[in-house]
């Protein structure tokens, strides 16, 4: 039997020396290179979050920014002729960071305000100074088709944390940040506000409803007054996946008893985020 050039015969070989087969002749495609990840983990060379990491870059290659948008009904968004009491209350309600503010309409974005540039114009007691257009920052606008390793790069270089997603017409399609974009390299990035049951369970209108994912079925239950089992799964993103029998992309539908529930943001490992509804019968 012949030996290889490292004096070993065929399926006598240790993992050092796959790994240097591998890359004697350089992986030829992502399958290759999964594979060396692969024989590291195993062998402990590289731990189970490294190589996730590592997966997680390559996959956003693959992805564009319509795959990991926040959709534009899911935008918090401020009027550009609102009041300093106006906005406060709503920028404690959702506490987030920077906030497209619009005009006549969704698709008129200004600019976009950061929470933090409030600051000095709280501590004025002359409210009737306030000028909302002084404090925009410039808004970024990238294509749905964006792929997430270029603007993840744009990002870093023009130090910019946020950018509108338009269609092909120009509309305002949504928004992504770059959290949403590393949150698919390292997985979920959670703060203090994520745990709040507030924060998974958000009415849109009077019979629409955003959810995470990782809502705990008994949440949802009490808040809809429902009785779905938690005995297999935890969260309503497990059981939403049972009910559609695979893995479902973006805008896919699916109906459990009296319920209507639309993808809104999935990658090919888990749901992100859903859109409820109840059917009438």
């Amino acid at each position: 039997m012949n030996e290889d050039r490292f004096g070993h015969e065929p399926g006598d070989r240790s993992w050092l020396e796959k790994i240097a087969l591998l890359f004697s002749s350089e992986p030829r495609n992502r399958r290759d290179l999964e594979g060396v990840l692969a024989i590291a983990a195993d062998n402990e060379v590289i731990d189970q979050d490294a190589r996730s990491i590592m997966e997680g870059a390559m996959k956003v290659s693959d992805m564009q920014a319509r795959d990991i948008m926040i959709p534009r009904a899911q935008m918090t968004v401020i009027k550009a002729d609102a009041t300093l009491e106006e906005i406060l209350p709503q920028i404690i309600r959702s506490a987030h960071s920077r906030y497209p503010v619009i005009g006549e309409s969704p698709d008129d974005i200004q600019g976009i305000l950061l929470a933090k540039d409030l600051l000095p114009e709280i501590l004025n007691k002359d409210h009737s100074e306030f000028r909302m257009q002084a404090l925009l920052r410039p808004t970024v606008v990238v294509p749905e088709s964006k792929r997430l390793n270029v603007l993840l790069r744009e990002f870093r270089e023009n130090r910019n944390h946020m950018a509108i997603v338009i269609d092909e017409y120009g509309g305002v399609a949504g928004l992504v940040t770059i959290e949403d974009v590393l949150e698919e390299i390292v997985g979920d990035i959670e703060d203090e506000t994520d745990v709040e049951e507030d924060h998974f369970i958000r009415q849109i209108s009077d019979e629409d409803y955003f959810i995470k994912a990782l809502t705990p079925i008994e949440d949802f239950n009490d808040y809809f007054k429902t009785t779905f089992s938690d005995e297999e799964f935890d969260t309503i993103g497990g059981l939403v996946i049972q009910a559609f029998g695979h893995m479902p992309a973006r805008n896919e539908i699916t109906h459990i008893d009296n319920f209507e529930f639309k993808i809104i943001n999935a990658d090919q490992r888990k749901i992100h985020s859903l859109r409820m509804r109840p059917v009438r019968d």
